[in-house]
């Protein structure tokens, strides 16, 4: 007889069971890191968007300013 005939079925189930578990789990890491790849490579907002959000509000920034704003969302990022 095979391998696959001695195992009782609850030895199935807690397989089956585990391994759904193990893919779930692997899955969530695996997509967070690809999210924060992106993220990293892309990043949301660039000191240009920032000078423009400055202007649209009628300050003309500073560009401690903007270094300010980067920063605080690079802080947020992590």
């Amino acid at each position: 007889m095979s391998v696959i005939l001695l195992l009782a079925d609850g030895a199935w189930i807690g397989i089956l069971i585990a391994s759904v578990v193990a893919a779930l789990v692997g899955g969530f890491f695996l997509s967070r890191w690809f999210f924060k790849r992106e993220l990293a490579k892309n990043p949301p907002i660039n000191e240009a968007m920032i000078r423009a959000l400055y202007q649209s509000v009628g300050r003309k920034p500073s560009e401690a300013d903007i270094q300010r704003t980067m920063n605080a969302v690079k802080r947020q990022q992590k």
